[in-house]
């Protein structure tokens, strides 16, 4: 019997069409070899009620599937790339990103048609410490709660809550066939988006000689050199998923734009910054620009006390 391929993922109805997607990309390099996907659950998917900051932070969602991997109860894991650390686990690479989606974030209401339309002091949910931070400096008149849930229990809760509004992934949303759910795109003038997102982080382990060729080919070269300078400057900022730090990498040819800002939490202060060059120098152009991040206190935003990476 020719031995099937296991693709870990976590359990959630966007996780399982991110695997999906995964295992039909991978099928035509396979060899004939059958692809079945595995369910992992992680602390984030165990723990809903408290926020992510306080049940491990950065790796939540990720953590769990990594140990199986390196376990061997699966081949192949999947994750979205902004959940993924920058720090790499030893045993383990970041074997593909397959081309992104989209990366931007959307605003979703059934009361107002954009977040200008937000009367003083209506009130957004978001756990996300970084759409806080740029939704309070564009808007500093707004009310903050957080929420937790996959994309459909937020939906939900927006019904449910008296909320007046959300600030969701684009991505997940299209991906789900919720695309009419959207009130509005936001601009990237004022809201970048997290690290890595839109785009799929496909890992194997460093020693597989069996899966690594088939899974490099899912690679999306400008989407990879995109992610690769987003991660490169969120590690050397030493940052994570859990701090306010946007950043996006747009590839055009051989040459890359990257542009990225740091916010305090309450989104009083904002430093922004970019840099462009050759593709091919994504991981330096990524350090360069958090140099100058860091340089003009960008540390000092994130209460970083060690030294710049």
């Amino acid at each position: 019997m020719t031995e099937a391929i296991r693709i870990g993922t976590r359990g959630s109805r966007l996780a399982l069409w991110q695997a999906n997607f995964v295992a039909n990309s991978l099928r035509p390099f396979a060899g004939g070899q059958p692809v079945v996907l595995i369910e992992v659950q992680t602390s984030g998917d165990q723990v809903r009620d408290r926020p992510l900051s306080e049940i491990g932070g950065e790796g939540v969602f990720t953590k769990e599937i990594q140990r199986a991997l390196l376990a061997r109860s699966i081949d192949v894991a999947v994750h979205s790339l902004k959940d993924l650390p920058t720090v790499p686990v030893e045993g383990i690479v970041l074997a593909a990103v397959p081309q992104r989606g989209p990366a931007r974030d959307a605003f979703v209401s059934h009361r107002y048609g954009s977040v200008k339309e937000l009367p003083c002091g209506a009130v957004v949910a978001t756990s996300s410490p970084r759409r806080r931070a740029q939704l309070l400096h564009h808007r500093p008149d707004l009310r903050l709660v957080p929420i937790r849930g996959n994309v459909e229990t937020r939906l939900r809760k927006l019904n449910e809550d008296n909320i007046d509004a959300l600030i969701l992934a684009e991505a997940g949303l299209a991906r789900l066939e919720l695309r009419d759910r959207i009130t509005e795109i936001l601009d990237e003038e004022w809201m970048l988006p997290a690290v890595g997102q839109g785009a799929l982080g496909i890992e194997c382990r460093a020693d597989d000689t069996r899966l690594g060729p088939p899974i490099e080919q899912l690679d999306h070269i400008p989407t990879r050199c995109a992610v690769d300078a987003e991660r490169s400057l969120l590690r050397s900022l030493g940052g994570g998923c859990n701090v306010p730090i946007g950043a996006i990498g747009q590839c055009d040819g051989r040459s890359l734009t990257l542009q990225a800002a740091v916010l305090d939490p309450d989104g009083k202060n904002r430093i922004f910054g970019q840099t462009s060059g050759p593709t091919e120098r994504a991981v330096e152009l990524g350090q360069a620009l958090a140099r100058d991040l860091y340089g003009r206190g960008a540390g000092e935003l994130l209460n970083t006390r060690t030294s710049l990476r």
